[in-house]
């Protein structure tokens, strides 16, 4: 389970896509890139169950950017 999720636009003007995030999952911090396509560049370490995390991912964006 991802904890501690948060996000924020890549850039100053809100409208140009993307978003930064950050969530522990085992108690090891990941950040990312996530664009609006739906796909998500890491910074440094790959996580684990990278396909299942990409899923829980997609989905808390689509929650709350695209609501």
């Amino acid at each position: 389970m991802l904890q501690h999720f948060s996000y924020k636009p890549m850039y100053e003007n809100k409208q140009l896509p993307g978003w930064t995030f950050a969530f522990f999952f085992r108690n090891t911090r990941y950040t990312g890139d996530y664009m609006p396509n739906g796909d998500i560049t890491w910074h440094g370490e790959t996580p684990p169950e990278e396909d299942n995390l990409k899923k829980m991912i997609h989905e808390l964006m689509t929650f709350h950017v695209y609501d």
